[in-house]
């Protein structure tokens, strides 16, 4: 799962899904990750923190990393949260197999979209709460999808 800076839209889809796999008792590794280095080691953004527990999801323990090549080599997908942090990861390819993983977060739910998912940062509270249950619809596709 990969954003801007990783403090709000990844890591609430990296905690939501990692939420799922645990009850579906999956072996998946996830994680995120941002394009951008300001916040790296810095948890989730407070609003982020507060809608999440509001569903029960605890992202307490999060702290921004930033995305580099190795992480082709560490997942079988990589999820882009928006055009340019597509465009972004797609210059770090270093061949066809990297670049097959990857792919827009919204396209699991509306494939060919290329669909950016809101950036809360610059919106209030209402916008995190929208992007949270977004994001959660998506994961439940990805669940749906991948689970066998």
């Amino acid at each position: 799962m990969v954003c801007i800076g990783n403090i709000c839209r990844s890591p609430m889809a990296e905690y939501i899904l990692k939420n799922k796999i645990k009850h579906k008792q999956l072996n998946w590794h996830i994680a995120s990750a941002g394009v951008e280095n300001y916040h790296i080691g810095e948890g989730a953004y407070p609003i982020a923190l507060k809608v999440a527990a509001s569903y029960n999801i605890d992202m307490q323990s999060h702290r921004a990393s930033h995305f580099t090549q190795n992480d082709f080599d560490k997942y079988d997908k990589i999820y882009a949260f928006a055009d340019d942090v597509y465009h972004r990861i797609i210059a770090q390819i270093r061949n066809e197999k990297d670049k097959l993983k990857v792919d827009y977060f919204l396209n699991e739910a509306n494939p060919s979209s290329n669909a950016s998912v809101t950036d809360p940062w610059y919106h209030d509270e209402d916008m995190y709460h929208a992007v949270f249950q977004q994001i959660d619809e998506v994961c439940d596709i990805i669940l749906e999808k991948y689970k066998d």
